[in-house]
């Protein structure tokens, strides 16, 4: 469609489903949900007494609990899904009780059920799980889907050792994640991919080095198997009479190539097939040979479970074509919507945390810069009431929510974990370089969505000196007092050495109102290469692995 635009989503993703994402328009599910496969299963299976706070599964958090949320999801399901899908959730609940892991599969349901309504005929969808939960969900996809639609368990093996098979523990490592594989008809998009020839393969079948070339070879047969009753002609080739595969015209070319040599054994001709000519080996379901980020790859953004890109390229390119529509509605870092991008396909990316929603930004920019298809996000907010809305919503969390969204607008990084407690004072930074020492310095940043006065100033100043930051940044949802203002202009001016006669405001305060109007912090930098505040996403370029396209 001409006038599309590739779409990011922050919210729920049930409701974004169910209102944005249109009838039989999407191509291509992939989805990670998140899934603590970690807990021991006497947690997962203990019986829950439903008074745990809602805010741990409306925060998509990575473990899931019984709480009213899921009940009233139950309850949903019960009332208006398919028949199929009512008998198994019905049978499930009965045998797992009210625990983790039913919860689990009562909020799955429904979405997977609109995952199914939005896409196209021949779409596919793949869900990476672990598994911990994989054969629980494999039963729900084949009630939604159908039994006959399932096409492959992949198992990706993300690691080469774990600490499970350690002595005492009494089980085998777990090494790998599962990726169920479902088509919504039996008709899909599928385009054969292929992987390296393993070397112990290769130097046993392909033992033959070409003089000169230096190109790997194998000797295959050029007889016509049936002979006459297959129609296969027989003649002389090199001294020798059989039926062969080809006619004479088309022999007497491969003979003029080089291709038809004697075999090894002297008698019968053979057919010289080259190594470097072979696509490779047809995928199969067992996937060894993508190894997870490491530590030091520059894919890694810190993302807790992100996924290299190579896993996304190969389910983006197997089941979708140029053009066609990915749809991930668990985004988390972004790794199928850049994936996407560079494929030359289009997008819907969908998470819950605003976090996330920076995350990409930064990634889709940094990774594809002037190229990048415009796309729109969608659920952030737009204007001062709606950016109250957010903190007023996301008061069971903490406000992090509010936090996270206000320190994307500044491109600041989140200084601390929601999970680990109180608020220190200290909510972001943003990391400069502002000369060619190579010494990285730092603005630190407060955000407030509530009343503030000029004891705020002061904790700034106090948190700037404790941290040996250069610079202060106060983000407020509410207009700062004249007091705060006049701490702020009092605490000077930062004067660094590579921007002679400049001077910025040491301490500075935006309204939310502010920044939305585009007035950013004077903050100095050196380009691009000075903002070292995010972990840029490496640049990319369109570079598909092997593929044969096929209808």
């Amino acid at each position: 469609m001409a006038d599309w635009r590739n779409k990011l989503y922050f919210g729920d993703n049930l409701p974004i489903l169910r209102e944005h994402v249109a009838d039989e328009s999407v191509d291509l599910v992939y989805l990670d949900p998140p899934f603590n496969s970690n807990a021991t299963y006497n947690v997962l299976f203990r019986e829950a007494a439903g008074e745990l706070s809602s805010a741990q599964i409306q925060a998509f958090d990575d473990t899931w609990h019984w709480t009213i949320e899921a009940e009233l999801a139950y309850e949903e399901i019960v009332a208006g899904a398919p028949q199929d899908v009512v008998n198994l959730i019905g049978a499930m609940r009965g045998f797992l009780g009210r625990n983790d892991m039913m919860a689990y599969l009562a909020m799955m349901t429904p979405r997977i059920i609109e995952l199914r309504r939005a896409l196209k005929p021949g779409g596919s969808v793949y869900l990476h799980c672990g598994p911990t939960a994989s054969h629980y969900l494999k039963l729900l996809m084949d009630a939604v889907f159908g039994k006959t639609r399932f096409r492959t368990e992949i198992m990706w093996k993300r690691t080469s050792a774990h600490s499970d098979a350690r002595q005492g523990r009494r089980q085998h490592g777990r090494i790998h994640d599962v990726i169920l594989f479902y088509t919504k008809g039996d008709l899909w998009t599928w385009n054969t991919t292929y992987t390296k020839y393993d070397q112990d393969y290769v130097d046993e079948s392909y033992r033959h080095v070409e003089e000169g070339t230096g190109r790997r070879y194998r000797l295959d047969n050029l007889t016509g198997p049936g002979g006459a009753t297959k129609g296969n002609p027989a003649y002389e080739v090199m001294g020798v009479t059989r039926h062969w595969r080809y006619s004479r015209e088309r022999m007497d070319e491969l003979i003029a190539q080089g291709r038809v040599v004697q075999s090894e054994d002297g008698n019968v001709p053979a057919y010289k097939r080259y190594l470097d000519e072979m696509p490779g080996v047809p995928l199969q379901d067992v996937w060894t040979d993508i190894p997870p980020i490491g530590s030091r790859a520059r894919e890694r953004l810190g993302y807790p479970t992100q996924k290299p890109e190579a896993l996304l390229e190969r389910v983006i390119l197997s089941s979708s074509n140029e053009g066609g529509v990915v749809l991930d509605p668990f985004c988390g870092c972004g790794t199928a919507i850049a994936v996407a991008e560079r494929l030359n396909r289009r997008w819907i990316g969908v998470d819950i945390t605003h976090l996330a929603v920076s995350l990409m930004k930064h990634r889709l920019a940094d990774s594809f810069g002037e190229r990048l298809s415009p796309y729109d996000v969608v659920g952030a907010p737009q204007d001062v009431a709606s950016a109250r809305a957010l903190a007023l919503a996301s008061e069971h969390d903490g406000r992090y929510q509010f936090e996270y969204w206000a320190l994307g607008l500044v491109e600041a990084r989140p200084a601390h974990d929601r999970r680990r407690g109180a608020d220190a004072g200290v909510d972001g930074y943003v990391n400069f370089l502002d000369d060619d020492s190579g010494k990285v310095k730092r603005v630190i940043v407060q955000v407030k969505s509530g009343r503030v006065g000029r004891a705020h100033i002061a904790t700034l100043r106090g948190d700037m000196e404790r941290q040996e930051a250069e610079m202060g940044l106060f983000i407020t949802l509410e207009p700062p007092t004249a007091p705060m203002v006049r701490d702020a202009l009092a605490a000077g001016f930062y004067e660094p050495r590579h921007f002679p006669g400049r001077r910025f405001p040491r301490v500075q305060i935006r309204t939310v109102d502010e920044l939305l109007a585009g007035n950013a912090p004077e903050i100095p930098r050196l380009g691009l290469a000075g903002d070292p505040t995010f972990r840029r996403a490496p640049r990319r370029a369109s570079a598909p692995g092997l593929v044969e396209p096929m209808l």
